[in-house]
């Protein structure tokens, strides 16, 4: 049987982030509304932990993409699949990650896809190549590091 997985990525600001990858990526960002509605209503939770965008409401503290057309659980609208999930974390990045993501485009496709990242707020550090692979190596607009192949 195998293992789902998350990938958590600490930030300041899990919903800013969260939008960027979900740009990124192709990824539908998680309604927890019903289940914030929940959790208000039965006390586990404060109002002041989640805020209103648009419809929505979403947590202060986390937020969470998913695949398209991954299931989700009942109403909760928590994903079944592989996730990624944004973490509020109040200290800042310091140092180099030490786990990134590929976002792989194909050769073809890498420099339109640098230049589209480009305007979504993320920064290009640096180029590499490595028997034959290049790729860029960028930063999210968190500072988060990532490639693109």
């Amino acid at each position: 049987m195998s293992s789902r997985y998350h990938i958590v990525i600490d930030t300041p600001d899990p919903n800013e982030l969260a939008r960027f990858w979900a740009e990124v990526l192709d990824y539908l960002i998680e309604d927890h509304t019903p289940l914030l509605r929940q959790l208000i209503d039965s006390g586990e939770i404060a109002a002041d932990r989640v805020r209103e965008e648009g419809e929505r409401l979403v947590w202060l503290d986390w937020a969470a993409l998913r695949e398209p057309d991954a299931p989700t659980k009942g109403d909760t609208g928590i994903g079944s699949g592989d996730r990624l999930i944004f973490q509020r974390v109040a200290e800042p990045k310091i140092s180099k990650n030490r786990l990134h993501l590929d976002v792989n485009v194909g050769q073809k496709r890498r420099e339109a896809e640098v230049a589209r990242l480009e305007a979504l707020g993320a920064e290009r550090l640096y180029d590499g190549k490595l028997g034959g692979e290049v790729w860029t190596t960028m930063a999210d607009p968190h500072g988060n590091e990532f490639c693109v192949l």
